[in-house]
């Protein structure tokens, strides 16, 4: 995915920088895209497009936050190129809306130039020789990405599917050639966290959006509410333990086990987490500003599915991490995906309150198995997280 380890360059310790983090507000923005173009475009057609644009541009997110993990971007040189990076992610989130209907060049051009300067990153760092592994397969997904920019009707899905395909199963195919990242997971679970925070966020920002225009009253309040506390649920199933014992559990894996647990972890099973988000987000920007009435079906199932994904991809998460328990989350994310009948034949408040209800129950019970496991010791956790993760 991103670079290798030939060493770092920073202190163990070394936080998450400012300039990072201004990079992941700007990466958020191809999400608040991705939300718009669900909402605006609410049919089946537009969830693949949704599905395999938030796909090549989470690759390559990854891309840079592991070659930021391996090397501070405090260097003018560094700096200026991941700004440059940030103005290629904001042109692929400007052409999102109709990567598939116009402005699919644009896009492919625009994501051409977010790989080539990750290129450019990586060479600067640990020469050309090391990014001839990996830095050809992220140019030709680039390439036909641009090749599909003309196509029209199902035939553009091919090289889109083709792209996806050489991003899957890049790690896989470099087998004992594959470059190995000496991961520090401290920054690593600190990086994505952020990025995982600030996509809630805009949540609460589609929470403000759909209430705009609506008069202010107890209604209105506690509809806006309502949707916070789900926000707050998603964030309380992911920040409340599972990113400390992500972090222990990649901290006791040798260094191939801790890649193989990053990418697994931190970009498949986070795909899922983050595509919840957007769908999340578009559901409640459809739904807060009217509780009473009945939904459209794509806005209930977008809640649904969104709090479903979401769950499924930290079942999968905590899999990998070696996080019990991970049956809870299955069992929840399959009643979250049963509240659509809620929203379309009753109303959207209903809806709302049930899945709100599913996350509280799934809280309570994990928190229940936790307590039961309070007086293991550290070193009991760290044996069992490196067993499962084994």
């Amino acid at each position: 995915m991103g670079p290798t380890s030939t060493g770092s360059t920073g202190a163990e310790g070394r936080g998450v920088t400012t300039l990072e983090l201004f990079f992941d507000l700007v990466f958020v923005f191809t999400l608040t895209q991705l939300t718009e173009l669900l909402i605006e475009h609410p049919t089946v057609e537009t969830i693949p497009r949704v599905v395999a644009m938030f796909v090549v541009l989470f690759w390559m997110y990854g891309g840079y936050a592991w070659l930021t993990n391996q090397v501070p971007p405090d260097r003018p040189s560094r700096r200026l190129l991941l700004v440059l990076g940030m103005g290629a992610f904001f042109a692929c989130a400007l052409a999102v809306r109709e990567a598939f209907d116009g402005a699919g060049i644009a896009f492919g051009l625009a994501y051409l130039l977010v790989v080539l300067v990750h290129a450019a990153l990586y060479a600067q760092v640990f020469g050309w020789s090391m990014l001839s592994r990996l830095g050809p397969l992220n140019v030709v997904a680039a390439l036909m990405l641009i090749g599909a920019g003309p196509l029209d009707g199902p035939i553009v899905y091919v090289p889109w599917a083709a792209a996806i395909a050489t991003m899957f199963v890049t790690p896989r195919l470099l087998g004992d050639h594959q470059p190995r990242f000496d991961i520090r997971p401290a920054h690593f679970v600190e990086r994505h966290g952020l990025l995982l925070i600030v996509a809630l966020g805009e949540s609460i920002v589609a929470i403000g959006i759909g209430l705009t225009g609506v008069p202010v009253d107890v209604g209105l309040v506690g509809a806006a509410l309502l949707g916070l506390a789900l926000s707050a649920g998603l964030w309380w199933a992911y920040f409340v333990g599972d990113a400390d014992r992500a972090e222990r559990a990649l901290e006791a894996a040798d260094p191939p086990t801790r890649f193989r647990m990053a990418i697994d972890g931190y970009f498949f099973a986070f795909l899922l987490v983050l595509l919840g988000v957007v769908a999340v987000a578009a559901g409640v920007k459809e739904t807060v500003g009217h509780l009473t009435e009945r939904l459209e079906p794509f806005a209930a199932a977008s809640l649904a599915v969104g709090v479903t994904l979401f769950l499924v991809g930290e079942a999968a998460f905590r899999g990998v991490m070696g996080i019990r328990p991970v049956g809870l989350r299955v069992v929840a994310a399959a009643a979250a995906a049963t509240t659509v009948p809620l929203g379309t034949s009753v109303a959207a408040g209903l809806q709302l309150a049930a899945l709100l209800v599913i996350l509280i129950a799934l809280l309570a019970f994990e928190g229940l198995r936790l307590e039961g496991r309070a007086g293991e010791t550290d070193e009991d956790r760290r044996g069992d997280s490196r067993s499962r993760a084994g």
